[in-house]
């Protein structure tokens, strides 16, 4: 299965006018996940986010999936806040945390980095968006691994301002 622009389009579309929050579906190597947000930042989708990711067993239609989608959407309880401001996912997609696969890390535990600067990249439906800092500090903690599937809202880095 997989679906065109328009449909995907329309199932954007239809999310937005539900009451659902997430719907995912997954069909052989296919899959796709859209997921309504209150603060969206995600330049190509105002109102949902998706990512092709490795496969899953096949789910038949979009309703089931959905309703697995919002069960299996409960956000994991918060760890004791800690010192520093968060480099956080603007969208739904796969983390790079390096440029090529070839080459080093954006940044490492201890490096400076400015505001406005690259630190990671994400993949959602073949796009590739920098995530760029939106703090001046020094990276105290990497919140991901490399090419982990990262939700929108999700911490990639701690920064200890100066």
């Amino acid at each position: 299965m997989n679906l065109n622009v328009k449909e995907i389009r329309e199932l954007m579309a239809d999310l937005e006018q539900s009451s659902l929050r997430d719907i995912a579906i997954q069909d052989g190597d296919f899959s796709l996940h859209l997921s309504k947000n209150e603060q969206v930042q995600a330049p190509a989708a105002p109102a949902a986010s998706a990512s092709v990711a490795p496969a899953a067993p096949a789910a038949a239609t979009p309703a089931p999936a959905a309703s697995a989608a919002a069960e299996s959407a409960a956000p994991a309880a918060p760890a004791a806040p800690a010192a520093g401001k968060e480099i956080k996912s603007p969208m739904v997609g796969t983390v790079y945390l390096k440029p090529k696969p070839d080459q080093p890390d954006f940044k490492a535990v201890g490096d400076h980095v400015e505001k406005g600067e690259t630190v990671a990249i994400i993949e959602a439906m073949k796009l590739m968006t920098e995530i760029k800092a939106d703090v001046t500090g020094t990276i105290a903690e990497i919140l991901v691994e490399n090419e982990e599937v990262v939700d929108f809202d999700k911490p990639l880095y701690r920064v200890t301002t100066d």
